[in-house]
């Protein structure tokens, strides 16, 4: 199983840290699975131009090609003038419209404040949909006041961080075992 984790912003780190929290549970609590960091910020994509995302070359080919091949993902977004960010719609963007077919989709949202809890509700769950994901229904949304110097110590951030990562493994998995699930969307 391969699960790839994204982190959908070229600036700030408290995201990848929620992220990176989330895939390091998953490969100490589950056995046979592959997960990888995709830090937007570590890649040097272009702006899409309607190009099938397998016309595309260098650090852009390789993003899209690691997450076709997912089998997961944990998207990972910070809050920007109440919506996701500009280099995470660039990325869905390079997508094919089916790129998340048969594939599940887990959200974290980071936010300077609550007053942002619903935009993984009304700006990106929406576009999950329409790519054809299977989305999780519960997202985690983590605050600033949820970080000690660049480190989750909220408690119950935590523990909803490794819910949502086992949940993910979870949906995977019986998407694996029974195919004929994915006939449902």
């Amino acid at each position: 199983m391969k699960i790839v984790g994204i982190s959908g912003s070229t600036i700030g780190s408290k995201t990848r840290v929620a992220v990176d929290h989330a895939l390091k549970y998953i490969e100490k609590e589950h056995t046979g699975v592959e997960a990888e960091m995709l830090d937007l910020k570590d890649y040097d994509m272009v702006f899409s131009d309607g190009r099938s995302y397998k016309d595309y070359t260098g650090d852009t080919k390789i993003l899209l090609e690691k997450i076709m091949q997912a089998d997961g993902i944990l998207l990972g977004m910070p809050v920007f003038q109440a919506s996701i960010p500009g280099t995470l719609k660039n990325l869905f963007d390079l997508l094919p419209m089916d790129a998340f077919r048969n594939k599940v989709v887990a959200i974290i949202a980071t936010a300077g404040t609550t007053k942002h809890y619903l935009v993984p509700e009304q700006h990106l769950k929406p576009i999950l949909h329409y790519m054809h994901a299977w989305v999780i229904p519960k997202y985690v949304f983590v605050e600033e006041k949820d970080y000690t110097n660049y480190v989750i110590s909220n408690q119950n951030v935590i523990d909803r961080l490794n819910k949502l990562s086992d949940d993910l493994i979870h949906y995977v998995d019986l998407m694996q075992k029974h195919p004929e699930l994915t006939s449902l969307i």
